[in-house]
């Protein structure tokens, strides 16, 4: 009697059906930030492609701009406005390399604290170098022509000319072992208002190989040999302009014709010319003697 008679369950009714979705004003306010999104995204991409194609950017690098596994690669004129740090800066091998600016051009180089060690400045007026020691290397084996530093100057070159008209200008002392002039050009040292001195531990060489010899001073000129002799080698000597002495003759009376002249020399060194005779007539109370 149970099992055959049907069970009658009532059913749950259906509750309140609630709407899903954006309605009304938010799916316009969405809509509006997709569309805005979606023009910001083609703006974007437009400035990409025209970024791209002025910049001339490509897989090598960026227009005059090449990227390699050896370096950077610039083509063209180039303007930093900032500080550049690179390791080496190396121009075409079929060109130059310019570095111009509107005012000075400096090159610096600093320690690994930071210091100044040298500084290379090019500008309108000078060229100022200012390192501890300056070398000049030859490009054929790399021998040293020419250096600087606080102690001395060294020129290492086979010859040193100076083409200027008045010379080369020298304030204190000169260092060399030749000074020589050219060929078809004289040889003139001069010290307008001091001494001219030439020194040397095994003496000093005056050698005139294809011309005259000349000494000339305005006050004395001093030939001094402090322990041998000094030696006037030649086949002629003139010694001109020397005064001369007055002498008179065991007779009172004085040669009106006179060829022949002796030189004399007074205890100061002087010299002068007093008439020849068959004995000297060198006189060391010379009126020149006492006068000198």
């Amino acid at each position: 009697m149970l099992a055959s008679q049907s069970l009658h369950l009532q059913r749950p009714g259906c509750g309140v059906v609630y709407p899903v979705g954006l309605y009304g004003w938010r799916k316009r306010c969405l809509y509006f930030f997709l569309l805005l999104l979606l023009v910001i995204m083609i703006v974007n991409l437009a400035l990409t492609v025209w970024i791209i194609k002025v910049m001339n950017f490509s897989v090598d690098g960026m227009g005059n701009l090449q990227l390699s596994r050896e370096g950077i690669r610039l083509e063209g004129i180039s303007e930093f406005l900032l500080p550049l740090y690179v390791k080496e800066i190396q121009s075409r091998r079929d060109s130059s390399l310019v570095l111009q600016s509107e005012k000075n051009v400096t090159v610096n180089a600093r320690n690994s604290q930071g210091q100044l060690t040298s500084q290379l400045t090019v500008g309108a007026e000078a060229v100022l170098a200012q390192c501890q020691r300056l070398e000049v290397h030859s490009s054929e084996g790399g021998r040293l022509l020419f250096s600087a530093d606080k102690e001395e100057i060294s020129i290492n070159t086979d010859k040193f000319t100076v083409t200027g008209k008045e010379g080369a200008v020298v304030r204190h002392s000169v260092e060399t072992p030749l000074i020589q002039a050219k060929a078809s050009e004289d040889l003139k040292l001069e010290s307008p208002t001091r001494t001219l001195t030439m020194e040397a531990p095994r003496g000093v060489q005056v050698t005139a190989a294809y011309g005259a010899l000349k000494v000339d001073g305005r006050k004395d000129l001093w030939l001094q040999s402090t322990e041998r002799e000094i030696l006037l080698d030649a086949s002629t000597i003139r010694m001109g302009s020397l005064p001369l002495g007055v002498y008179t003759a065991s007779s009172g009376q004085a040669s009106q014709k006179q060829a022949t002249y002796e030189v004399c020399v007074c205890p100061s060194g002087k010299l002068y010319l007093s008439p020849a005779e068959t004995t000297s007539t060198c006189q060391a109370m010379s009126n020149i003697c006492l006068w000198s």
